[in-house]
């Protein structure tokens, strides 16, 4: 297994789904979402994994952008919105070769071990 966890320093769903893979011994690599972003490439694997830019949209998120982003129409826009802003994704997303998920998802990752 090859997982990377990319999240924000302050968010409590990154840290227990980091807790989760180090209490089952298995290694990571933990990503700043913030800091450092996504490539291009993951960006894309990301979403074709997850099903598209709408999951990946933290809807909850306080900024205005996200309001903004309600009413836009076009998925491309929303994409390249978001690639360019990772503080707008929903965290954590763990990356597993091809498989993804978005958010804190431990039935789905222990299908993964």
């Amino acid at each position: 297994m090859n997982i990377q966890i990319f999240g924000k320093s302050k968010c409590f769903d990154t840290k227990k789904a980091e807790r989760y893979f180090k209490e089952r011994r298995i290694k990571f690599q933990s990503i700043d979402l913030k800091a450092y972003g996504m490539s291009g490439w993951e960006f894309d694997s990301v979403l074709r994994a997850v099903g598209g830019i709408d999951n990946l949209i933290d809807w909850e998120g306080k900024s205005p952008e996200i309001t903004l982003m309600k009413y836009m129409d076009d998925p491309k826009a929303k994409e390249d919105k978001v690639f360019d802003n990772p503080a707008l994704m929903k965290t954590p997303i763990v990356r597993n070769g091809k498989q993804a998920t978005v958010g804190y998802c431990p039935e789905v990752w222990a299908a993964w071990e």
